[in-house]
């Protein structure tokens, strides 16, 4: 009879710390900063220096929003409208922009390595010295955008369309470099 008590405890106990341990990671797993989310809906049209990183924002309304140098790795961005938006220096690397708006947007020196662009407007926007590598593309509205000095190593560009695309200092997928446009 003790046995099964000190079992019972032992399970107990385990239980207790399994839960601990499955409480701290389910917290870091969300890494956004509850107070710039919340600064984000307050004002959409602000969040400069903004950690939003792995943060829900499916369908969001960012049209034109200042989101310089924000952190966006990991962030869900699914059907979003950042239709002229500032994105310079932001991180998005690993975001999922797929059916995002991004016309016109100014995406200059950020981060978007390992990003989904699938079926993504980017028509027009800025997309100088970008790191795109590693990103998809498939389907993509490149129409006008300005990728140079963009890095695109290893980024997917099938049935994108890239009509009128500046490529002046461009890595290009396969690692060469593309000087259309200089």
């Amino acid at each position: 009879m003790l046995e099964h008590i000190g079992v019972d405890r032992m399970k107990k106990l385990g239980l207790t710390i399994l839960a601990i341990v499955a409480s701290i990671f389910a917290s870091s797993a969300s890494a956004a900063d509850p107070a710039d989310v919340q600064r984000l809906k307050n004002t959409p049209h602000s969040c400069e220096l903004c950690d939003l990183s792995d943060a829900d924002l499916i369908r969001a309304n960012l049209e034109g929003a200042n989101l310089v140098r924000a952190n966006l790795k990991g962030a869900d961005l699914r059907a979003s409208n950042l239709r002229r938006a500032e994105l310079y220096r932001a991180n998005l690397s690993g975001a999922d922009l797929s059916r995002a708006n991004l016309e016109s947007a100014k995406i200059n020196s950020a981060n978007l390595s390992g990003a989904d662009l699938r079926a993504t407007n980017l028509s027009r926007a800025i997309l100088n010295d970008a790191d795109l590598r590693g990103t998809l593309l498939y389907a993509a509205d490149l129409e006008g955008a300005d990728l140079s000095g963009a890095n695109l190593e290893g980024a997917e560009l099938h049935g994108a369309y890239l009509r009128g695309v500046i490529l002046c200092h461009t890595t290009m997928p396969d690692g060469s470099v593309e000087y259309s446009g200089c």
